[in-house]
């Protein structure tokens, strides 16, 4: 009994540790992490088109798909850290082999008809930091075909996630819209263009908000396992759930305006040390204790600044800012409470009120996900 009692005063001490240990890390989480991909297409008056795709060409060519978080996931990883190392000179001779996969799986319609397209130009920065992903821009320019009134736009879905954004000399934000896995664009007036209704917009970031919960965001869907685990009741579940929606909207909404702005070199490693401290808890406490919702109000914090990155690589423009913020949190939101109603289907109903509940389902599931987050902090913190 009196051990137990200093396991649990040595918790925040536990925590601090964690926090610590993230606070040290000086790499960057950046490296290899795989971003959509941004395509800008821009009309002016003579009737000319220019598209400008800002991507990882690294990435493109060594097929690392955006299935992945990280390239180090993919099989191809080896390929692509051979390619970030390449000098302009070089790469540009491995992009000219790739050139026509490049030009055969995108396609620009116009009034429903594919539109060759041209490559003008490609600016690949210097190597640099081979710890940081390299942005190129691969630039396009095009005459749009006689009578054309719509266009489209799509590439195939082994390229990833795409920003696309239209514009034109009078209006830089005429159209924009977040495609997932190689979704065709909506039809786009050219004449008279206009921005998607605010319900398209709003479905649009919605969408984006819960895949970055399910599938994509095993931290976070770990994390929400873990406060589960230990309250299996509504009440002190929801009172969970609440101070943690609290804390991300808070730093969310900061994080996109900026306002509030720490490197994911900081934010990524905490984010694997606050999953690592509820499961935790979660073995030595078999209650919610009176200041569990505060820690996981900050811990909120967190993961909000990691939800602010996401948007902060979409780009969201001021047309639909306030509609896209509001609609992605709805989006985590909804992600969360899908989590949440898994776990109360697979094990929650059925099992919450057994006398072994807590010895055979929460105890062992929690070491199961702190083992998980371990390798996420150390690898995090030291080797990314």
């Amino acid at each position: 009994m009196h051990l137990h009692s200093s396991l649990l005063q040595a918790k925040p001490l536990v925590t601090l540790l964690f926090i610590l240990i993230g606070m040290l890390s000086a790499s960057s989480l950046s490296a290899h992490e795989i971003r959509p991909s941004i395509v800008d297409i821009n009309f002016d008056k003579s009737e000319k088109y220019q598209m400008m795709i800002k991507l990882n060409l690294e990435a493109m060519i060594a097929n690392v798909g955006t299935e992945h978080q990280d390239t180090d996931e993919s099989k191809n990883a080896k390929r692509y850290d051979t390619l970030r190392q390449m000098p302009f000179n070089v790469l540009i001779e491995e992009f000219s082999k790739f050139e026509p996969t490049l030009l055969e799986k995108i396609q620009l319609k116009f009034n429903g008809k594919l539109q060759p397209i041209t490559i003008e130009s490609v600016d690949i920065p210097d190597v640099g930091d081979l710890d940081l992903a390299r942005d190129s821009t691969i630039n396009f320019t095009g005459t749009m075909p006689s009578g054309a009134k719509n266009l489209s736009w799509q590439w195939h879905k082994d390229f990833g996630n795409a920003i696309l954004r239209v514009s034109s000399l009078d209006n830089p934000e005429l159209y924009s819209s977040y495609l997932l896995d190689g979704k065709i664009s909506d039809t786009i007036a050219i004449e008279g263009l206009k921005a998607p209704s605010k319900w398209k917009q709003f479905t649009n970031y919605l969408q984006i908000g819960f895949v970055h919960i399910v599938p994509k965001g095993l931290d976070h869907i770990l994390f929400v396992v873990g406060l589960f685990l230990l309250s299996t009741q509504l009440r002190p579940l929801l009172i969970q759930i609440t101070s943690f929606t609290l804390a991300h909207s808070v730093t969310l909404a900061l994080g996109i305006y900026g306002v509030l702005s720490i490197s994911p070199a900081i934010v990524e490693p905490l984010i694997a040390a606050s999953i690592i401290y509820v499961c935790i808890e979660n073995i030595y406490a078999d209650k919610l204790s009176r200041w569990r919702p505060i820690i996981v109000f900050l811990f909120g914090l967190l993961h909000g600044l990691g939800f602010a990155s996401v948007l902060q690589e979409i780009g969201l423009s001021s047309t639909n800012f306030v509609t896209g913020l509001v609609a992605f949190n709805i989006g985590v939101e909804l992600g969360q409470l899908t989590v949440i109603a898994a776990c109360f289907l697979a094990v929650g109903i059925w099992f919450r009120n057994k006398p072994w509940y807590r010895s055979m389902i929460t105890i062992p599931a929690s070491i199961v996900i702190a083992f998980i987050a371990s390798f996420w902090l150390v690898e995090r913190t030291f080797f990314v």
